[in-house]
């Protein structure tokens, strides 16, 4: 298992076709970098790719033990400004001549935070809600998640001095939404979030656990999470009709946002929407449950369902992996950073774990929103964007506070307002899992059939539709292309074997 001496020396370069020192490839990465904006769920900004790959699609390649990672932690010369084509070669030595500081990376930090929260909080709030808690388990799952993020990136920046930022799982949050309840209720849901938690884990451990994971054809897994997005996504037009004086609102703000400010539209959105249910709270003379706002756990002792394992832990499991962490390597890979996949594996595993009894159902490696702590316009020096990481770390630690008043002022919010915050935040997810399960000609038919089975919310033996779509949707695709393996649907790294 690698460790770091806490130098933050940078790695071994990573060559142009995507392969590190010893010749293996990063995960998520087939030669160019992939894009992310399809599976990447934390929506910031909208509709962003890292450099696209001939499929446009996601490369879903296992993931890398410890032992495929330095030593010591730290960036290519890739990612360093000074690398760019007619610009002199990175030393790793040197420190930028113009040090920025660390005022640079601790605004990254903030709003990194910032971003990640308010871009889909709402989702999260309503995907516990679909599975049973009540107003009061809701906030203390948004508690939960908020506060295992936190201390998890705190962990993983300061150990490898590498900008590792965390979020919790979006297109997890939809999946037990459009789940909603399940055989066993709010407790059995609890005991699939622990489940899911240590199947994280074992995957950090067990190599071909990931490799199974990273063979479910992209379409197929693309498919299944847009049937899953696309209840929640058309609810803000059905919210339009019952409160349009404040949908409205927010759906043009949204819109004209993603137009000048795609990264804020979201952020945006939600304060129009908190200022037109203020307004409404007001004029209606509905009263909100102060005692309520102050933050605190609730916690479940979990009860074991199989329909709940089988509904929601492998579900949430497929698409956490399969929409979060993989993808979170590739997007760290673009910047030149090696995430120690065991070791992060096993941090928000654990979470996940822990945060269970409290309803946080699953934390995981930030996709989209990493960049924003490890680009270069967090800081110059590749070693010093870490403390970008570390102070969204903190952030989150301070957002999860107002765990409690968001979900008050949602309870006392005209209806539709929720859903609309939610809806609006996962539309550029929506498009991009769309754009990646229709883009191969000959698996189409299947990809639309795992979509529709996904979307129809069917729930079978009192087993989901998301299930139940990935299982018809592996079974047509097998059935039309019966001679093509399915693991050669995803293009995977090769990788040594786990020590």
């Amino acid at each position: 298992m690698g460790t770091s001496t806490g130098t933050g020396r940078p790695s071994d370069r990573t060559g142009s076709d995507g392969a590190g020192p010893d010749g293996v490839a990063a995960p998520g990465t087939t030669g160019d970098l992939a894009v992310v904006g399809a599976p990447g769920a934390e929506n910031s900004p909208a509709g962003s790719v890292v450099r696209a790959a001939d499929s446009g699609q996601a490369a879903a390649g296992p993931p890398l033990s410890d032992a495929d990672v330095p030593a010591v932690s730290g960036a290519t010369a890739a990612a360093d400004p000074a690398a760019r084509p007619g610009a002199l070669p990175h030393d790793p030595g040197r420190v930028p001549a113009a040090d920025p500081g660390v005022g640079q990376p601790i605004g990254a930090g903030i709003v990194t935070a910032l971003v990640g929260f308010t871009s889909s909080f709402a989702v999260v709030l309503a995907g516990l809600t679909a599975m049973g808690a009540t107003a009061a388990q809701a906030a203390s799952g948004l508690l939960a998640v908020s506060v295992t993020m936190g201390a998890g990136i705190l962990v993983l920046s300061l150990r490898f001095r590498m900008p590792i930022t965390l979020a919790w799982s979006t297109p997890g949050a939809a999946l037990l939404a459009s789940t909603g309840a399940v055989t066993g209720g709010w407790p059995a849901a609890v005991g699939a979030f622990v489940v899911t938690g240590l199947l994280i884990v074992l995957t950090g451990f067990w190599q071909r656990l990931g490799a199974l994971i990273a063979a479910i054809p992209v379409e197929i897994a693309q498919a299944m999470l847009a049937g899953v997005l696309l209840p929640l996504c058309i609810a803000p037009m059905k919210a339009l009709a019952v409160s349009p004086a404040v949908v409205g609102p927010v759906i043009l703000t949204w819109l004209v946002l993603q137009r000048y400010a795609a990264r804020w539209a979201v952020l945006a959105a939600f304060a129009v929407a908190a200022i037109g249910a203020g307004i409404d709270i007001a004029v209606t003379h509905r009263g909100v449950d102060v005692a309520a706002m102050a933050p605190r756990l609730e916690l479940t002792v979990p009860h074991w369902s199989w329909q709940a394992l089988i509904g929601v832990a492998v579900p949430l499991y497929v698409v956490t992996m399969a929409a979060q962490n993989i993808p979170g390597t590739a997007v760290m890979s673009s910047f030149g950073y090696r995430v120690p996949w065991r070791a992060a594996m096993t941090v928000t595993g654990l979470g996940t774990v822990l945060g269970a009894p409290a309803g946080g159902y699953a934390i995981n490696l930030a996709a989209i929103s990493a960049a924003l702590s490890a680009a270069p316009a967090a800081h110059p020096d590749p070693r010093r964007r870490w403390i970008a990481a570390a102070t969204a770390g903190v952030t989150y630690l301070l957002l999860a506070l107002a765990s409690g008043a968001l979900v008050a002022l949602v309870a006392a919010a005209p209806p539709g307002v929720l859903e609309t915050v939610a809806g609006l935040a996962l539309i550029a997810t929506l498009a991009g899992a769309l754009t990646a399960a229709l883009a191969p000609p000959e698996h189409r038919l299947a990809a639309a059939f795992t979509f529709m089975t996904a979307a129809s919310g069917i729930g079978l033996l009192g087993i989901g539709a998301a299930f139940w779509a990935l299982a018809a949707g592996l079974l047509v695709r097998w059935f039309l292309n019966p001679r093509e393996p399915v693991a050669s649907a995803a293009p995977s790294a090769s990788v040594n074997p786990a020590q």
